[in-house]
Parts: structure tokens; sequence; C-alpha cells
């Protein structure tokens, strides 16, 4: 391992809003779920970014609406380290890292705990659906932790999946509230044009159309 991820690693273990529970702690009792509000010192939504990368969409997104609070979800440690130091050096008392698996995000929170999802380009898992973040699996997953009418966002590069996401979508029953398959041609001025994440950026310098979608559990 290089010694600059060594030393982001030792980094993250400072950070006080950065979260990294063992398995163990997980399957145990992670001793956060359910109190999220408690460690943000109110009762505003939280909104979660599930594979964060460098938390862009996290951190940009908490400090242009404080009155909600954000927690970026990853299991690289060396690129969430960038997201919450930057948090931390603006001092931003609305965001919050959690360094876990995603499947076993329910270890994490507690039913209806979480107010809205970000999922900004995932691993498209080519060869094992299942393993999407908008399988179905997943979907059931997020419904446990969403309260009712939440809004799911959803950004990625991959044709394949995002027609795999609109095609569960209607399949399942969801609300779809809005898609397009080429985001900056597409008229929008909205949160979703916000910020560009690290991978975003590198699709777009090579003319990748950013596929965006919106929806709602049934």
């Amino acid at each position: 391992m290089s010694k600059r991820k060594l030393d982001r690693f030792a980094e993250n273990a400072t950070f006080p809003h950065l979260f990294q529970p063992a398995f163990e702690e997980l399957v145990r009792g992670f001793e956060q779920k359910g109190k999220w509000h408690g460690f943000f010192g109110n009762e505003n939504p939280v909104i979660l970014e599930l594979g964060c990368g460098k938390g862009e969409y996290t951190v940009a997104l908490a400090e242009k609406y404080p009155e909600n609070n954000y927690i970026g979800v990853d299991i690289k440690g060396a690129r969430i380290w960038r997201g919450a130091r930057t948090s931390f050096e603006n001092g931003f008392p609305n965001v919050a890292f959690l360094r876990m698996r995603i499947d076993m995000i329910l270890n994490a929170f507690a039913p209806g705990e979480v107010s809205g999802i970000w999922i900004t380009f995932p691993d498209p898992q080519p060869a094992k659906a299942r393993k999407r973040l908008t399988s179905p699996m997943f979907l059931n997953r997020y419904k446990t932790l969403l309260k009712p009418g939440s809004i799911i966002h959803l950004k990625t590069d991959n044709l394949a999946f995002f027609e795999y996401t609109l095609e569960t979508i209607a399949a399942e029953g969801h609300e779809l509230l809005m898609h397009t398959f080429d985001l900056y041609n597409s008229g929008l001025t909205e949160d979703v044009m916000l910020t560009q994440t690290h991978y975003e950026k590198i699709f777009l310098a090579q003319g990748i159309p950013i596929k965006y979608l919106r929806f709602k559990l049934k």
C-alpha cells in the first residue's frame, strides 16, 4: 500500500464526522443506527449519497442546503478522505461520512431514518445484476430506510445500467418522476447540475453523455 493511502487512512481516523464501523460491529449492533439526528443535533432530513467516492455531492448539497443533513457512504477509505477533509476544513456541521459496504446499509440506519438518496456513478456490475445499487434487492432495502415519498436520484454514464434501472422501476411499479439520456443537453438547471464528480468529469471529457433519473418507491 502506498504511503499516500496510509497517510489518508491515518487522517480518516481523526475526523469526528467519519464513521468506520467494522463488519462485526455492524452485525452486532452499530451504535449510531437510529441516532443520526442525535449526531447532527437536529431533526432535519437525513439524505444519503451511496457510492459517494470523493463525496462531491455530499459536500456540495450540504453547503447549498444547510437545513438538511447529508451522509456520504462508500467502502473506499482513500476516496472518502477527500470529502471528509473538505467538509471538516470548511466546518460544515451537516455532513458525515460512513465507510462501509452498501449491502449492509440496513445495519447502519433505522427504518424511516432517511429522507432521500443520491446514487452517483455506481459500479454498473455488468455480470451481477443483483449487486447493482438499483436492483430489486437494494430497492427493498431502501424502502425500509426511507420515509414515504422520499426521492431517489441516479446519475450514471453507463447506458446498460441506466436502461436496467428504468426497466426495474417499471417492473416493480415504482414512480418514475423524470429521466434523461443526456443530462447536459436536457435544459435542466437543478441540483443534479450542482457539481460534477471526479468520474463524471472523466466521462464528459470522453464525450460520454450523462444519464439521470429520479423516482419514488411504491
